[in-house]
C-alpha cells in the first residue's frame, strides 16, 4: 500500500462548496497543492478565502465536493492527521498566564511532541530573548510572531499560515521571508494567506485568486502578469517633457499628469525609452512593469483587502 506520507500532493479539492444561507463562501473550488509548494490564496474581504482555508484544515466542514489533506481526509476530526498540520490564524489563542517558551512546550505537548524544539522555534522566529516573559506582557508583533511559533514547534509537513505579517515591522517582515523560505528548503508546504501582494509574489510558487467563492485565476505570479500583457510605464520628470509632447511619441498609449511625473503607459517599452533618450534624456526617468497586484486589483475590482 501507498504510504501517505510521501506519496500524492499534499491538498486535492474537487467541486468543494460551502454556504451560508444564500451566500455562497465556497462555490466549487478545485485545485491541488502539491507537497513542498508554497501556495497563497488571496481574495479581498467577504471573498471565501477564510472558509476555504478553514475547510482545508478541518476547522469546517464542505457541504459537498471532495478533499484530501496529506492523502487524508480532514472531516471528521482526523486525530492522526492534526501532528502533520500547523496551523496560525489571526485570531491565535494563548496560554497567557505563561511565558513564551512554557506556552510553545505545552503546545508541543498537546501535539504529542517534547520540549526539544521550543528554543529552536523561539530563535526561528526571533523570539529568544523573550523566551520567559509571559505571553500577556508581550507586544502585538511579538504575539504574532508566538502564534506562527505555535504553528512551527511540532515540525509539521503542511503549515498554514493566516496573514502571518500582518502585526510585523518591516524588518521582523522581512526577517519572517527567510524562515518562510527555509522552511520551504525542508520539503515543508506552506498555505499562505496575505493582504500584502509584493509578499506573495515574493514568495509563492503558485496563488489562487478567490472572487466570491470561485478562483478566477490560479498559476504562478510571473506567469499571471505576463498573460495580463499589462503596459509598461514611464515616469518622466514633468520639467523635462510636457504632456502634450509626450502623447507625441510613437508607442504612448496613453499619457496622464502623476505629481512630479508625466506618466507614458506603453506596449513598445524598448523603442519609446530609445526615443525619449534622443529627444529629451533618460536621466531621472523611472520605468515601472505589471506587478501582481495591478491583476490583482484587475480581477478583482478597485477594492483591496483591509
Amino acid at each position: 500500500m501507498t504510504d501517505d506520507k510521501t506519496a500524492g500532493p499534499a491538498l486535492v479539492l474537487r467541486d468543494v462548496r460551502k454556504h451560508y444561507g444564500d451566500v455562497r463562501a465556497v462555490d466549487g473550488v478545485s485545485l491541488t497543492v502539491e507537497r513542498g509548494e508554497f501556495f497563497g490564496v488571496l481574495g479581498p474581504n467577504g471573498a471565501g478565502k477564510t472558509t476555504l482555508v478553514e475547510i482545508m484544515e478541518g476547522l469546517r466542514r464542505a457541504e459537498s465536493g471532495t478533499l484530501t489533506v496529506l492523502g487524508r481526509s480532514p472531516w471528521p476530526r482526523d486525530l492522526e492527521l492534526l501532528p502533520r498540520i500547523g496551523v496560525q490564524t489571526q485570531s491565535s489563542a494563548f496560554f497567557t498566564r505563561l511565558t513564551a517558551r512554557e506556552h510553545l512546550a505545552t503546545v508541543a505537548a498537546l501535539y504529542g511532541t517534547g520540549p526539544a524544539g521550543v528554543d529552536r522555534t523561539l530563535a526561528l522566529v526571533g523570539l529568544t530573548e523573550q523566551g520567559d516573559v509571559r505571553v500577556d506582557v508581550l507586544s502585538g508583533g511579538q504575539r504574532q510572531r508566538l502564534a506562527i511559533a505555535s504553528a512551527l514547534v511540532h515540525e509539521p509537513e503542511l503549515i498554514f499560515l493566516d496573514e502571518p505579517t500582518a502585526a510585523l515591522d518591516p524588518q521582523a517582515r522581512r526577517a519572517l521571508w527567510k524562515v518562510l523560505r527555509a522552511l520551504k528548503g525542508e520539503g515543508r508546504t506552506i498555505v499562505y494567506t496575505t493582504h500584502h501582494l509584493d509578499e506573495a509574489e515574493a514568495l509563492c510558487d503558485r496563488v489562487a485568486i478567490v472572487v466570491a467563492g470561485r478562483v478566477v485565476a490560479l498559476d504562478s505570479p510571473d506567469r499571471l502578469v505576463g498573460a495580463a500583457q499589462a503596459p509598461t510605464r514611464l515616469l518622466v520628470p514633468a520639467d523635462r517633457i510636457s504632456v502634450e509632447r509626450a502623447r507625441s511619441f510613437a508607442g504612448a498609449d496613453r499619457v496622464t499628469a502623476e505629481g512630479g511625473a508625466v506618466v507614458i503607459e506603453t506596449s513598445q517599452a524598448g523603442p519609446l525609452l530609445a526615443a525619449l533618450g534622443a529627444a529629451v534624456g533618460l536621466d531621472g526617468v523611472r520605468t515601472r512593469t505589471a506587478t501582481l497586484e495591478d491583476i490583482y486589483l484587475e480581477l478583482t475590482g478597485s477594492e483591496r483587502d483591509a
